[in-house]
């Protein structure tokens, strides 16, 4: 796993583990949100054996659980997929948000186990009142490593929050997915993009399944 990737897991570790728990304080504004949640599940999950040892399955249920329902990956899907969504048929973005969702969670479950002495530094918010996009800005350290600074696009609707971009050290994460996803359908069309995505998640899964 390369630079970018390690950074690109530790950030969707963080804003997966700041915005749990978030279904019963929906009407609280984001930054105060993450300030009040943020040390509470890091403790949890520094101390929880199953995740420190890297148990996938666990590590699956905690994303499933309190990870995923914070991301709306249908709209990180048909950004990342740029113009084309327009053109796709139902069936193809059904399939597109399905493998792209699969691809991001298997690519950063194993961030968890990895959480040891981080801390995230909330960094004041910026935005307009009333204002139904956010973007919330932090800070992670750790002892030893330079700072890495994170940055998370929220949109409000229906009174929830919920997180379709990230930026790591200024590099959106949508904008980095959309250059492959561009590269692949120009090459192979929709469904190559989706049988690419496809065969990535089979390899992922078997090579989670392998004994360690």
């Amino acid at each position: 796993m390369n630079t970018l990737i390690r950074m690109l897991a530790l950030s969707v570790m963080t804003f997966g583990l700041v915005f749990s728990h978030y279904d019963a304080i929906a009407q609280e504004a984001p930054d105060a949100l993450v300030k009040r949640v943020t040390q509470e599940v890091l403790d949890i999950a520094k101390t929880d054996k199953n995740i420190q040892s890297g148990n996938q399955k666990h590590v699956r249920e905690l994303v499933d659980s309190k990870i995923v329902p914070h991301i709306d990956f249908d709209r990180m899907t048909a950004l990342t997929t740029g113009p084309e969504w327009e053109k796709t048929t139902p069936d193809q973005q059904k399939q597109l948000v399905s493998e792209f969702r699969a691809l991001i969670i298997h690519t950063y479950s194993g961030a968890l186990s990895n959480i040891r002495d981080q801390q995230v530094i909330l960094k004041p918010l910026r935005t307009d009142p009333g204002s139904s996009e956010v973007v919330v800005q932090t800070e992670i350290t750790q002892p030893n490593h330079e700072p890495i600074q994170l940055a998370y696009r929220l949109e409000k609707s229906a009174n929830e929050w919920k997180i379709y971009d990230i930026s790591i050290l200024g590099a959106w994460l949508v904008q980095t997915y959309k250059n492959t996803f561009s590269s692949q359908i120009s090459k192979n069309g929709v469904d190559g993009l989706i049988k690419t995505l496809a065969d990535k998640n089979k390899n992922l899964s078997n090579n989670a399944a392998k004994p360690s």
